[in-house]
């Protein structure tokens, strides 16, 4: 496990940041991408959700590592941030308003790519999926939209927000942030839950360490299972001797797959 303090304390450094409405939390950080490389110069935007049980002690410049790696690789890299508090339904209004903003901010910038990917770790790989699923949602929902991404890249992801809910994960995180439980608020988490929203209709790879205590692997397996059944393209990775920080550190046995995923 690494030092959550040594990881709070790092600063993402932004060639860009936009905002995407007026509260300070809704800005995007955008790297721009560094050489050719896999990414082919910024054709294809990875836009990475951060995690922290959609907390406010952690936001999006502890995945400055992973961020500046993709950048070097020839990404263009969008790091939102969202408002965590006080939770429902403000993470996925902002969420939902910031998908939609990210294509005029890449011409902003100069920059047209052909492809995006989704990655998100942790409860970023929730809010990832969540995203690419919103035209799964009912119709008179202001969330709905029917763009979607390329793909989709779930880092240790709680990819259930149902089972987030029901193994108690992170404390009581998604009660936290939904305002109950998933028994006390059925269609509220119907609404939230990518895993109530299938099939996605884009290839989704999980990737997960099977020495996570704070998200564990079954999580993955679970989505893996229910996405196949609903017709999804899954491709489930799970890494021996890797923990929850594991799988967005740069240089652990995860970067490989994920390098391998944002080309799927």
């Amino acid at each position: 496990m690494p030092d959550e303090d040594a990881l709070r304390a790092l600063r993402l450094e932004a060639d860009r940041t936009h905002a995407y409405g007026s509260h300070p939390e809704q800005v995007v950080d955008f790297l721009l991408p560094q050489g050719g490389g896999r990414g082919g110069e910024g054709k294809t935007l990875v836009v990475l959700f951060h995690g922290g049980f959609w907390r406010p002690r952690w936001d999006r410049h502890h995945t400055a590592p992973l961020a500046e790696a993709l950048a070097a690789e020839g990404y263009l890299v969008a790091v939102p941030e969202y408002r965590r508090t006080p939770g429902w339904p403000e993470i996925f209004d902002d969420v939902a308003v910031c998908t939609e903003a990210l294509a005029m901010m890449a011409l902003a910038e100069g920059v047209r790519p052909a492809r995006t990917v989704y990655v998100g770790h942790s409860a970023g790989g929730h809010l990832a999926l969540w995203a690419a699923a919103r035209r799964r949602l009912p119709a008179g929902s202001p969330w709905r939209s029917e763009g979607r991404p390329d793909a989709v890249v779930s880092l240790a992801g709680c990819a259930s927000l149902r089972l987030t809910d029901e193994w108690n994960l992170g404390g009581g995180a998604a009660r936290a942030m939904m305002g109950g439980g998933v028994d006390a608020l059925p269609s509220r988490y119907a609404d939230c839950d990518p895993a109530a929203l299938l099939p996605l209709g884009v290839p989704v790879t999980l990737v997960h360490g099977a020495e996570d205590d704070d998200v564990p692997p079954t999580m993955s397996r679970a989505y893996a299972h229910a996405a196949r059944e609903a017709g999804d393209e899954v491709h489930l990775v799970e890494l021996a001797g890797v923990e929850h920080f594991g799988v967005i550190d740069p240089g652990s046995v995860a970067w490989p797959h994920l390098l391998a995923a944002l080309e799927v």
